[in-house]
């Protein structure tokens, strides 16, 4: 048996422009602060050591207000602009027609990639799609990865197993679950460290083919 797990932003669809208008749209209706730019969002998203709230909202944590406001904005906002990258389509078509497992592990809530994945017509690809509210700590944690494993019944020594990310969480996680790791660049982040680097999605087929 053979594996695929792949992160959703950034590795399987761009949702940037969303999360960016439903970040800018709390600032102004609750902090009357400016908008920021997508890739600023982009970029404080993904850094290790970060405090969100701080970057987004200038507040030390969470306000319970700022967060149930981008929870309903978000719901109606993230299927306006998803779109999926380039030959991603046809790599899942190829890799579920060899009989290849996939799933998705994304630190986004889970009914947040569903509705996306559902909006674009793929989410019927997926055997299991696992977001953060699924697991007590997302991604470095192995915790999503093993989940998913654990329901292929994976076996180290039987199966082969990736992780198909855009961050360093991503590739983390993948060494904490003990499967190899593909760094997408085309997605959010600066490089991590990785197993190996793929330029297109097409790139994962001769590696797990």
């Amino acid at each position: 048996m053979k594996i695929v797990i792949f992160d959703m932003d950034g590795t399987l669809l761009d949702s940037k422009t969303d999360i960016t208008i439903s970040i800018n749209y709390i600032r102004e209706l609750h902090h009357n602060l400016p908008p920021l730019s997508e890739e600023f969002v982009v970029e404080a998203i993904n850094m290790q050591e970060r405090n969100l709230p701080k970057l987004f909202y200038g507040t030390e944590l969470y306000q319970d207000s700022d967060r149930e406001v981008f929870e309903v904005h978000y719901a109606t906002q993230c299927i306006q602009n998803p779109y999926l990258y380039e030959g991603m389509l046809e790599t899942l078509h190829q890799l579920t027609s060899k009989g290849v497992k996939i799933s998705v592990a994304t630190n986004a809530p889970t009914k947040f990639a569903v509705r996306m994945l559902t909006h674009l017509g793929v989410a019927d690809m997926f055997d299991m799609i696992i977001g953060a509210d699924r697991v007590k700590i997302s991604k470095p944690d192995p915790q999503m990865l093993n989940m998913i494993l654990n329901h292929y019944g994976y076996e180290k020594e039987k199966h082969q197993a990736w992780m198909v990310g855009d961050s360093s969480k991503d590739m983390m996680g993948a060494k904490n679950a003990g499967i190899e790791s593909l760094f997408a660049t085309w997605g959010f982040s600066p490089q991590g460290k990785h197993d190996t680097l793929i330029h297109a999605p097409k790139e994962i087929l001769p590696i797990v083919l």
